[in-house]
């Protein structure tokens, strides 16, 4: 089976446009395709209580949960505003994605 397809990768900044966090940006720590989900830095926080172990000490700890990809969108870097994203050919031949707001290439 191939793998899927996300425009959506690792350490790009994102806008949630859906949930009880819209609104919030983030950059994604990774993604998880075979659920189709995101985590993203300081959205969708949960708390998990965490026995003590040898290295850390246990609690209350707060981390990041997943998201499903369809509710974040890539954040423009001209506007700062959710985009689309294209996929354009330069003339080396090199494939590179567009946010479709602006026509900027993204990293």
């Amino acid at each position: 089976m191939t793998q899927k397809k996300f425009k959506i990768k690792k350490g790009d900044q994102v806008v949630v446009i859906a949930g009880k966090d819209k609104g919030k940006k983030g950059a994604v720590l990774s993604v998880i395709r075979e659920n189709d989900r995101v985590v993203v830095a300081g959205v969708n926080m949960i708390k998990r209580h965490q026995r003590p172990d040898k290295t850390s000490a246990g609690g209350i700890i707060s981390k990041e949960a997943s998201l499903h990809i369809s509710n974040v969108a890539l954040v423009d870097p001209k506007e700062g505003k959710a985009t689309r994203v294209g996929y354009k050919t330069l003339a080396d031949g090199k494939k590179v994605r567009v946010a479709r707001r602006s026509g900027e290439t993204l990293a």
